[in-house]
């Protein structure tokens, strides 16, 4: 059994040891170059390097004794830019640990029911007047205008009965969300409870 010896002196033909010693005269420089590049991804240096010493052995007369170091470098560096530009044009790759944290934030079915029970839990503490300012504007689309048309009531109470409902809505949300953890009102500083009333 015969092992080949890295390096010049182990190579058999005179097109390997060129390659051998463009190698060790070059790979050095050029994977420091490409690791600049790459902002230190050492595993992806190692990879266009080899492609460019690939594409350099292929294409390029290695015996003739031109240098080839500009060569090299303006190879890796199109390596690179290449790669850059085909990772913005497909589609982001999904890292493998970020499925279930995916799956886990996407609202669904279930979410959706539990914030409708919470919800209408919610329109129980509105007043009358409240839940018929909501239904007009919101459900039914009508304009403050109209709203207050069909109320017999100004627009800028249907406004306000609107506005204090919203309102209202919100901090009785919250209150279902934290479990009875105790929501003031900024204002006055009364329970959620009492804003029904207002």
């Amino acid at each position: 059994m015969s092992l080949t010896v890295m390096g010049s002196l182990g190579a058999a033909s005179a097109t390997e040891r060129a390659m051998r010693t463009l190698h060790d005269d070059q790979a050095g420089a050029l994977y420091a170059y490409v690791v600049r590049l790459l902002n230190g991804d050492r595993h992806k240096a190692e990879d266009v390097v080899q492609e460019a010493l690939l594409r350099c052995w292929r294409t390029q007369d290695l015996t003739a004794g031109q240098p080839l170091r500009p060569w090299l470098f303006r190879v890796a560096r199109n390596l690179v830019i290449d790669e850059y530009r085909m990772r913005k044009t497909r589609p982001q790759e999904v890292n493998g640990n970020t499925w279930l944290e995916d799956l886990l934030t996407r609202p669904d079915d279930v979410d959706w029911l539990l914030s409708s029970i919470a919800l209408k839990d919610a329109f129980k503490h509105l007043s009358p007047n409240h839940r018929e300012a909501l239904y007009e504007t919101y459900f039914s689309g009508r304009s403050m205008r109209e709203a207050g048309q069909i109320l017999g009531v100004p627009p800028g109470t249907v406004k306000s009965r609107v506005h204090h409902a919203v309102r209202a809505l919100r901090l009785a949300m919250e209150v279902v969300e934290s479990a009875g953890e105790s929501t003031r009102d900024e204002a006055d500083g009364k329970p959620a409870r009492y804003l029904s009333a207002a």
